[in-house]
């Protein structure tokens, strides 16, 4: 089931459960997991993209491994909030995993998430290839978590 409620994208999300976050790249899909209590994201992994079959196959595993409830799955809106072709791919993505895991699958607003976490990282002075390591899912984390605090403030 895929959500896309623009008034509340999060309405479909059970009440309790732990929820996977996604960073969907062209190479890479970011991923992170919220805890039980849904007050923190953490970073999980990133998949190396290969067709959409295998990635599915990599995201239904670590939902089965973490138990999660729901997705988040980040949207690369343009800066001014109008879609362009990254979202219709993600939409495409979304309706694809949708049948397969039977989860909801709330779409959360995606700007800035790469170049925040990419910030702290150099502030952190973490260097160039441990940078590019990591991004994607430190950027799903970040999404997640902005989610994980809408849930919060209801």
């Amino acid at each position: 089931m895929t959500i896309d409620a623009a008034n509340d994208p999060l309405a479909a999300i059970p009440a309790a459960g732990k929820i996977l976050g996604l960073d969907l790249g062209t190479k890479t899909i970011g991923v992170a997991i919220s805890d039980g209590m849904r007050y923190s994201a953490t970073p999980l992994e990133t998949i190396k993209r290969t067709k959409f079959t295998q990635d599915a196959e990599r995201i239904i595993a670590l939902i089965a491994e973490n138990q999660a409830v729901a997705i988040i799955l980040g949207l690369p809106l343009n800066m001014d909030g109008t879609e362009g072709p990254r979202v219709q791919s993600t939409r495409a993505f979304a309706r694809n995993l949708a049948p397969k895991i039977n989860l909801p699958i709330a779409f959360w607003d995606e700007r800035l998430s790469t170049s925040a976490v990419t910030r702290m990282m150099i502030e952190a002075d973490l260097r160039r290839d441990r940078r590019a390591e990591v991004v994607d899912k430190l950027a799903a984390s970040y999404i997640l978590q902005g989610a994980l605090d809408r849930l919060r403030a209801r």
